[in-house]
């Protein structure tokens, strides 16, 4: 069985696999009794695309199309509803450019609120004037913000799409792109985790290891469930790059995983000049080229264990020099327009960010929770047991408590990934966290750590096998999480600081 047909027997448990050639009498032949026109437009239909009748991509497109339209529905429901009833909140004016996050008539901004509010207003500047390093200080906190996405904006607007409506085309295409890929990763997982010595997803015992086909089929249309109705997930559809980060890092995993490894150097090259995290993706790559698993050939040495490589260096792996190309052009641009190359290093330190040792945050986080919930317990707000910031100690020891929760369910998640997904996955969730967890913010450690957990697909992939081997919690898990999601976008969308 090759990993096309191993892919194609899991999503094929109605037998659709089988029926596909009842209709034909020969090779390729319509059904002698079919209306003529209707035979003509099959064979057309067949002509044009020869995977339309694959089942595995359809399964994948319906699921992922479902998952897309109902969760960003409640996305605009529940900002735009809430704005409608409780306006705009009492910090809309701080970073609220006219032309550009407002003045778009009554609807139009009732519109755009689910969408850009925050860091949304620095990818609009960008889009519009540009990095301006020339300006130095004035301009510095811009280079934080990477450029792949407000050169996507930009490039809309030059065909007459206004920003704001190109950023969230953008990120809602980029969406669409990795919902789909992340079910068809999870269905070349478990692929994969089916032939003999495969690690299983579903873990031992479970009903869907029991089962074998039935519980595996439901993972996929969870993994992409559980990341389009994450708590977070309205990021995804919000003039922010977070959704198009997650379609390029996919995308790459799933290039590598069939040892394509060109697409694999292009792909993280974009990364690069996406997010700063995006040059994380070279280790994954590089552990999938060396230790595998891999399916365009075997390895050349099956029996190594620990670090020793299981794959022999050939000429292909000269492809991953490619992926910190895209972080190269963006400091290379920065310095030959009068700027600072390192500024987008720098800028974290306009952002309150500092170094406090490799994910030692996660020990000033926990620090920041007890403290806050000591504050909410003491019922005053005189004396602070924890610096703040903005106005309020109990705002800000409720976040620091939220945060807390968040980096908790994390760790969970990333046992997870460790026990039943390729080593790769869980190196690359590790090292893409090493930002937000050793470069706290005083106030709040962990500021941001949602928002970077949702662009992190093997959690959600883990997530949703856990959920396969356990039906009941799924309806909860997924109502509970998209419940969540509207509560936070409704914050959003009044100005109300988020993550």
């Amino acid at each position: 069985m090759t990993p096309d047909t191993a892919e194609l027997a899991i999503v094929d448990s109605a037998g659709e696999l089988s029926d596909a050639s009842a209709p034909t009498s020969g090779a390729g032949a319509p059904r002698s009794d079919a209306p003529p026109g209707r035979a003509l437009w099959r064979r057309a239909l067949v002509a044009l695309d020869l995977h339309a009748l694959d089942p595995a991509r359809a399964t994948a497109v319906r699921d992922c199309w479902r998952a897309l339209w109902r969760s960003r529905l409640l996305v605009w429901a529940a900002g735009a509803g809430t704005l409608l009833t409780y306006g705009f909140g009492p910090v809309r004016h701080a970073f609220n450019p006219p032309g550009l996050t407002r003045g778009f008539g009554w609807l139009g901004d009732l519109l755009a609120a689910p969408a850009a509010r925050w860091d949304a207003s620095w990818y609009l500047v960008i889009a519009h004037y540009g990095y301006r390093p020339d300006l130095g200080s004035f301009t510095a906190s811009r280079a934080a913000f990477f450029p792949l996405y407000p050169l996507g904006m930009r490039a809309l607007g030059w065909i007459g799409v206004p920003l704001v409506l190109g950023g969230v085309l953008l990120s809602l295409g980029a969406l669409a792109l990795a919902l789909y890929g992340i079910h068809r990763l999870t269905t070349f997982e478990l692929a994969s985790a089916a032939r003999p010595g495969g690690r299983s997803l579903l873990g031992a015992g479970s009903p869907g290891a029991a089962d074998g086909v039935g519980a595996r089929a439901d993972v996929a249309r969870l993994a992409v469930m559980v990341t389009a109705f994450a708590p977070m997930a309205f990021y995804l559809s919000a003039v922010y790059s977070e959704s198009l980060y997650l379609a390029l890092s996919v995308g790459l995993f799933y290039a590598a995983r069939q040892g394509r490894f060109a697409a694999v150097g292009v792909l993280g090259a974009l990364a690069g000049a996406t997010r700063s995290a995006g040059i994380v993706l070279l280790l994954p790559a590089l552990m999938l080229y060396l230790y595998g698993p891999r399916q365009d050939r075997p390895p050349d040495f099956p029996l190594a264990r620990g670090l020793a490589r299981r794959y022999r260096l050939r000429k292909d792996i000269l492809w991953l020099a490619l992926v910190p190309v895209g972080l190269a052009l963006y400091v290379a641009y920065l310095g030959l327009a009068g700027g600072d190359p390192l500024s987008p290093f720098h800028a974290q330190d306009v952002w309150g960010r500092h170094f406090a040792g490799p994910y030692l945050g996660i020990w000033d986080g926990i620090r920041a929770a007890l403290q806050g919930a000591r504050q909410l317990l003491s019922g005053q707000q005189g004396h602070l047991y924890y610096p703040i910031a903005g106005n309020s100690a109990f705002i800000n020891s409720e976040h620091n408590l939220l945060l807390l929760a968040f980096l908790v369910a994390a760790i969970v998640a990333i046992v997870g990934v460790l026990r039943r997904l390729p080593l790769a996955y869980g190196a690359y969730v590790i090292a893409a966290l090493a930002l937000p967890l050793s470069y706290p913010v005083t106030a709040q450690p962990l500021m941001s750590l949602p928002r970077f957990l949702v662009v992190l697909f093997p959690l959600s992939i883990w997530f949703a096998a856990w959920l396969a081997a356990h039906p009941r919690a799924q309806r909860p898990a997924v109502i509970g999480s998209g419940l969540l999601m509207a509560f936070f976008v409704a914050q959003f969308a009044t100005w109300h600081w988020v993550a």
